[in-house]
């Protein structure tokens, strides 16, 4: 069975309008709705959301397909977060800047001097930087700032020289604010914040293109959920279906020293900080990325959670894996390859048709 073509400038141009989107935790959910307004195009697929704002997607066999339905094998699923690291605000300060909050990972090196939108409560949208508070290299020694949450600010492009003045502009303690995601495609490679997991997101996106206008439907019932709470811990602990038998988590493989992933193939992660993934579930996919010649590589992230060990954590019974494109610089300036890409996309398509 050959896998279905993959449209390479659809992925691309869905990836780069997605990564556009500012959704850190807790802010997600216009991610959410451009996602859903994607996968509406296709009347194989049954939409939901769940009470925590995840979407949930759902594609059953055809009939005749010859196995899933016919031979009633308990559903399976897949996961990826469209949820991103940012920030929040966290204090006004006397000089009419802002003090912020991290949501997930970030690292205050890798923002300093970007661009940021501080999204208000009322969805209104101010311009602004992330700098240390000693920027200026003619008064201070900035080099000797420590990078940290008491010495990063953000300076609003507005005229504004107070609390009093900044909290006329509609800013207030807890708004959104998202960082720029920077994003570029470059001779195969797409670099941009935020690919973890925006692109894991893209891979399935692609896949349900793919085999749709092909004409190929998965051999069982599946469910896909794009959670929107990853990057805190507790994206996936709720959303899966209880009688779902296996889930296949997308999320990034981790490129650095001492890792075998890299940008051009997909990896399939056997522990994590979480533990072991399910062995049975880990050989299933290993034998059909070999039967389809899909490029991939075995891997252990020392500093890495996944949605599916957070659906372990709360209960969930089903066999999990974790497979994903290689991405270097994770939670810093993130950089793909189409490769690795398509790569993860094949997987994903194969396993629906295998299974």
């Amino acid at each position: 069975m050959s896998l279905p073509k993959i449209d390479e400038q659809y992925f691309t141009t869905f990836l780069v309008n997605l990564l556009n989107i500012p959704s850190p935790t807790g802010f997600a959910e216009p991610a959410i709705d451009f996602v859903e307004k994607e996968l509406s195009k296709y009347k194989q697929l049954q939409l939901s959301r769940t009470r925590k704002g995840a979407l949930l997607a759902q594609w059953n066999p055809s009939t005749g397909s010859g196995r899933g339905v016919e031979s009633n094998l308990p559903p399976i699923a897949l996961t990826a977060h469209v949820d991103t690291l940012g920030a929040v605000v966290k204090e006004i300060k006397g000089n009419g800047r802002l003090k912020l909050s991290r949501i997930g990972g970030v690292q205050w090196p890798t923002v300093e001097t970007e661009g940021v939108w501080v999204i208000t409560s009322k969805g209104e949208k101010i311009r602004g930087s992330v700098l240390i508070d000693t920027a200026s290299g003619h008064i201070y020694s900035g080099a000797d700032t420590p990078r940290n949450d008491a010495h990063m600010e953000v300076r609003l492009d507005a005229r504004t020289t107070s609390e009093k003045e900044t909290r006329a502009l509609g800013i207030n303690v807890g708004d959104c604010v998202a960082f720029d995601t920077r994003t570029e495609v470059t001779n195969g490679f797409i670099r941009s914040r935020f690919l973890d997991d925006k692109a894991c997101v893209a891979n399935l996106v692609a896949a349900i293109k793919s085999m749709v206008e092909s004409g190929q439907s998965p051999v069982r019932s599946v469910y896909f959920l794009i959670s929107n709470y990853e990057e805190v811990g507790h994206g996936a602990a709720a959303g899966i279906p209880d009688e779902v038998a296996e889930l296949v988590t997308v999320d990034m493989a981790v490129v650095g020293e001492g890792q075998e992933s890299d940008e051009f193939h997909a990896t399939l992660c056997i522990k994590d900080s979480g533990g072991p993934y399910h062995e049975g579930l880990n050989k299933k996919l290993r034998a059909i990325a070999e039967k389809h010649d899909i490029p991939y590589k075995t891997d252990v992230y020392p500093f890495y959670g996944s949605d599916g060990e957070a659906f372990w954590r709360a209960g969930g019974d089903v066999a999990l894996s974790l497979i994903g494109p290689g991405i270097d610089a994770s939670h810093n300036y993130e950089r793909a390859h189409m490769d690795g890409l398509n790569a993860t996309t094949n997987w994903i398509m194969a396993y629906l048709l295998e299974s």
